[in-house]
């Protein structure tokens, strides 16, 4: 846990008080700041008056004398309207910041590497973390991944903090000066959040506000968005960009082609035996791991490449992300349940050849636009959710599909449509593009069900 101290005499105004902020009140706890805690949710308010932090009603508060308002990442301060707190927080000109803002203020010492883009976040910042922890560099790692970032150890100039950056959380921290960026790749997303992708890539943009010329900037140039920001931050010399890519072997720069990593057009090594790494989004995942750590120049400098093979070959994965959950009769469970949108689901897609797919849930913007490339491996499409009949249109003369409604029966439909197929390359595989607010409390607890559907088989 981080002990935030020197807050004698501030008043500061949390609200929010999921996983982050209940970290962010422990934090707190012995600061010597008065606390003014608020959320909207009554369980959100009696859990933290359970661990014996009073709520008050924050839009009543006298906000001429609070200092600082960290806010939940997910509560909107800009578009489509700021929370009624936030709002008042702008009036009044108090600052809006996140916990992660307070983790660089209380612990400037260590080395930084944040990881943001679209898709591929939480698997290049667990990947990172595995090479460091492999070549025996003290790290604590978290932030949009799961892990509050001040619930972490304290670390000193030996240190890494990794950190997943969601455009959220890139708008709240005005301090982060990261050692390393890791930019992914940029798609639509979030737009009622940032009202069009112009916003959404100045959002992300925001990591990269406090720069001088010791800092790394790893990014993706297979899109046109990512791209001109790799060019942009390349012409203004404050960064020493690492190009890295997916879809070409770069002459200058990281590759992940063909399951194989090249530096400069150079071969380095092949990673088509890492068993939990499969398809082209991963080989930019282990391309983006690869050139962050071996950047890195603190504590004895970048990890040697001979141990980056071995870390990525040891990697053990994440849940809801491409997991294996069982194999029945040589069909393959899988549980991609983080995959929220149609880009994120099109890198599950493209990985296999017979798919009993189950999709649906509260649809994105655009829908399954973009996939239809990826119809003749679908063998059966099960539909689940709010977005089930919408699919359904969508998927009619492009794919074989029927409308399940919940994933429980997909699960067992899809299953049974598997075995009788034969097929041994058969996989179900549970990749909704979809948000999962509408049956479920997040894709973790979609991913979940899952998993206790097929173990029930």
């Amino acid at each position: 846990m981080i002990a935030l101290s020197g807050l004698s005499g501030k008043t500061i105004a949390v609200f929010g008080l999921g996983k982050s902020g209940m970290a962010t009140l422990e934090a707190l706890r012995h600061s010597g700041a008065t606390l003014l805690v608020g959320d909207d949710s009554a369980d959100g308010r009696k859990k933290a008056e359970d661990a014996g932090f009073p709520t008050t009603d924050l839009t009543k508060a006298d906000w001429t004398k609070i200092d600082s308002l960290i806010l939940s990442p997910g509560i909107p301060h800009t578009l489509p309207e700021p929370h009624a707190v936030a709002a008042l927080a702008k009036q009044h000109k108090v600052e809006i910041v996140g916990d992660v803002e307070y983790l660089f203020r209380a612990m400037p010492a260590p080395t930084y590497i944040g990881i943001t883009g679209t898709n591929g976040k939480s698997t290049t910042t667990a990947l990172i973390a595995h090479i460091l922890t492999n070549a025996k560099r003290v790290n604590e790692v978290g932030g949009n991944l799961g892990i509050p970032t001040l619930s972490f150890k304290p670390l000193d100039k030996n240190g890494v903090y990794v950190i997943e950056m969601s455009s959220f959380q890139c708008e709240l921290t005005p301090s982060a000066a990261f050692d390393v960026v890791v930019w992914l790749n940029i798609t639509p997303d979030h737009i009622d959040r940032h009202g069009d992708i112009a916003g959404y890539v100045a959002a992300k943009k925001m990591l990269l506000r406090n720069a001088n010329k010791k800092q790394v900037l790893v990014i993706g140039v297979d899109d046109l968005f990512s791209a001109a920001v790799a060019d942009e931050a390349e012409k203004a010399g404050h960064w020493r960009v690492i190009r890295i890519s997916s879809q070409t072997i770069l002459e200058n720069g990281i590759s992940g082609v063909n399951a194989t990593l090249y530096h400069n057009g150079g071969e380095l090594f092949s990673i088509s035996s890492a068993p939990t790494l499969p398809g082209a989004h991963n080989w930019q995942n282990a391309a983006a791991a690869l050139a962050a750590t071996n950047a890195l120049t603190n504590n004895g400098g970048g990890v040697d490449i001979g141990t980056i093979n071995k870390a990525i070959h040891s990697y053990p994965g994440l849940p809801h992300r491409q997991q294996l959950i069982r194999t029945i009769d040589g069909v393959r469970f899988i549980n991609d349940s983080k995959a929220t949108n149609a880009d994120a689901t099109s890198k599950a897609l493209g990985c296999y050849d017979a798919i009993y797919w189950i999709a649906g849930g509260k649809a994105k913007d655009g829908g399954l636009n973009g996939l239809e490339a990826f119809m003749p491996r679908i063998k059966h499409a099960f539909l689940i959710g709010a977005a089930a009949n919408d699919f359904a249109i969508w998927l009619n003369g492009k794919a074989p599909a029927s409308i399940s409604g919940t994933l429980e029966v997909a699960v067992y439909e899809a299953a049974k449509a598997a075995r009788d197929a034969g097929d041994e390359n058969a996989v179900v595989l549970l990749s909704p593009a979809c948000a999962s607010y509408d049956q479920f409390n997040n894709y973790e607890h979609r991913g979940e069900a899952f998993a206790r559907f097929v173990n029930a088989l």
